[in-house]
């Protein structure tokens, strides 16, 4: 028989039989079917699971077209939008890979654009949380030459075909406000392709870090300013530009006072000046 010792709080060793070998430390006496209050068992697990499902409503509750459904409403949209995370630099969709899918972006930022034939990129949106947007050949519109790639690493509720027609276009109330967000995504694509055409670089790095300042979840709050996760290769990709050049006119802006510069940070300090910058 095989003995295991360990050294009391007195001194006194005590002794533990292991007629079954050391394996049998693992085998509790309640078998495969643990009660509530086995450890693994607690009352928490009962808690995760309800802040994992309050989690998945959310992804829909900060969405504008879904502003007055039922709780019960929105747990069924929930139940058929799965949520999928993409790291930062991923492809959601492009030309080559299509997709008939919504998606409702809930955490990140998502830079929608289109590539011309001499190789160079048009940003046409940027999406930040509680946006839908994807391929809205499902909704009348055909954006099948578009690219769609994570900024961040982002987390998007994804519905079908199917589930888009079935859920929300047969819901007055929703489709109509799909309508006018598909309204305002080509008025945004109008006024950067004008921009593209129209404005100096300079110009469209004002342009874009002024409305990125105010997509900030933190923009009003800070009173130092509104800050800004992006790089200067990503600033450059989405105003169609070099890096160095990014780089040169984010020095220039800086040196006036525009906006602080760390790495892989842009702080906003004058948001008015930036925005006379960009000869809005």
């Amino acid at each position: 028989m095989d003995m295991l010792q360990q050294g009391g709080e007195s001194g006194r060793a005590v002794s533990y039989c292991l007629a079954k070998g050391i394996d049998a430390l693992d085998k509790q006496p309640w078998g495969e079917r643990p009660p509530p209050w086995a450890p693994g068992r607690r009352e928490e697990t009962t808690e995760m699971e309800r802040a994992a499902e309050l989690d998945k409503t959310w992804c829909l509750t900060e969405v504008d077209i879904f502003c007055d459904l039922s709780d019960q409403e929105m747990q069924v949209i929930a139940d058929n939008a799965p949520m999928r995370t993409y790291t930062a630099g991923e492809v959601l969709f492009s030309p080559h890979s299509p997709v008939e899918t919504l998606f409702i972006l809930k955490r990140g930022r998502i830079r929608v654009f289109r590539v011309s034939e001499d190789g160079r990129a048009l940003t046409t949106a940027i999406i930040t949380p509680g946006t839908i947007f994807g391929e809205m050949v499902l909704l009348g519109q055909s954006m099948y030459d578009n690219f769609a790639e994570a900024i961040d690493e982002s987390v998007v509720c994804v519905m079908s075909k199917a589930d888009v027609h079935k859920f929300l276009m047969a819901d007055q109330r929703i489709a109509s406000r799909i309508a006018a967000t598909l309204g305002q995504r080509l008025a945004e694509m109008e006024r950067r392709l004008t921009e593209s055409v129209f404005k100096s670089v300079p110009q469209r790095v004002a342009s874009t870090l002024h409305t990125l300042a105010q997509d900030s979840p933190r923009s009003g709050v800070l009173t130092r300013g509104q800050q800004i996760t992006l790089t200067h290769e990503q600033l450059a990709a989405l105003v169609g530009t070099s890096r160095e050049t990014a780089t040169k006119v984010l020095g220039e802006f800086a040196e006036q006072g525009l906006l602080r510069l760390a790495r892989g940070r842009i702080t906003v300090l004058d948001a008015a000046a930036l925005e006379a910058e960009a000869g809005e």
